[in-house]
């Protein structure tokens, strides 16, 4: 058992290092089509970047509705959120010698449109409560008509982006030095790698779980979510070290919103139905929420994230997952099921 166990985690760093290099020729390919396609930066980061970054965690949900275990996706991608919004911009911002410079355009925009992106996203599962209760107390039924409504507002982001990138004028040509066929090679080559890892990794950290006896969701919350979201943080950090704070941060926001508005949604899409439990996904979402507000906080002051400030959302993220721990281990009576 203890060796089987051992493999299987050999598997996880291995899955793990797949997911990184797949995501490396994602991105890289991503962010020179962007270029050669004269999106302005915000457009790159909250779009581009975002979405091929975000393609981990978008294959997690797929594998894990495919193998009939949604709450494994879904707490994947919440637990990647919380790990984006709190140790990304931290990495980035200590990585850097000088302060990480955000934007109003960031501030006014990205964050509060995500924000509302994460109230959406708990309206629909409330309304799935109401409407299609589940056999057991605070749970709801999540179908594909409600998870259109999440989808919905994932339009109204791309629309409002597309306004930006109308009105946006390229201010060097650089596309004379990308070669756009090599590019998408290079970017479907990524897709490939990725799905292949996921699907071994999801399969690995299921093992692992049943033998430890740990919920699925909250595996998805620790193990997975770090996992996926390593791409996301080396995109972000090599964004930073090249003094586009912009786009590091936008990446991250851009990337929990198109994991929040079209990831879960695309999960239920496959699977037909998901039942949601709302005394644990509450609390979630409340880590999640805080951790944004924490976040357009730190932001907001001058307009740039210093490093105090960033050793302060690695505090956060570390109070989180002590919390995790110790609900899970059943240390205190607490507000997670076990």
């Amino acid at each position: 058992m203890a060796s089987s166990l051992l493999v299987e985690a050999a598997i996880i760093v291995a899955a793990t290092v797949a997911i990184w290099k797949g995501s490396d020729w994602l991105e890289s390919s991503s962010e020179r089509l962007a270029t050669y396609y004269g999106l302005p930066d915000v457009v790159q980061g909250a779009i581009i970047v975002a979405v091929g970054s975000s393609f981990p965690e978008v294959a997690t949900v797929v594998v894990a509705a495919l193998g009939g275990s949604m709450p494994l996706g879904v707490g994947a991608i919440v637990g990647s959120a919380i790990f984006n919004i709190l140790i990304i911009p931290a990495a980035a911002g200590i990585a850097t010698d000088d302060e990480l410079e955000s934007s109003r355009t960031l501030v006014y925009k990205e964050a509060q449109f995500y924000m509302l992106a994460v109230s959406v996203l708990l309206i629909t599962m409330a309304l799935a409560v109401i409407y299609y209760p589940g056999e057991a107390t605070l749970t709801g039924v999540i179908t594909r008509p409600l998870a259109a409504i999440p989808l919905a507002l994932y339009g109204l982001y791309v629309f409002i982006q597309y306004q930006d990138t109308a009105d946006h004028d390229p201010e060097e040509d650089w596309t004379a030095d990308i070669s756009v066929g090599r590019e998408w090679l290079f970017l479907l080559l990524g897709l490939a790698v990725i799905l292949v890892a996921v699907e071994n990794l999801v399969h690995a950290v299921r093992v692992i779980g049943r033998a430890a006896g740990v919920q699925e969701f909250l595996l998805g919350v620790t193990i997975l979510a770090a996992a996926t979201s390593l791409p996301d943080t080396l995109v972000s950090v090599r964004a930073a070290r090249d003094d586009r704070g912009v786009t590091s941060l936008a990446n991250v926001l851009g990337s929990n919103t198109f994991d929040l508005l079209v990831a879960i949604p695309l999960g239920v899409l496959i699977a037909g139905t998901w039942t949601v439990d709302f005394a644990m996904a509450v609390p979630m979402f409340g880590v999640l929420t805080g951790a944004t507000i924490l976040l357009f906080t730190v932001l907001r002051t001058d307009l740039v994230l210093s490093e105090l400030e960033s050793y302060a959302l690695l505090g956060a993220y570390a109070a989180f997952v002590a919390w995790v721990i110790v609900e899970t281990a059943g240390w205190v009576g607490g507000v997670l099921p076990t």
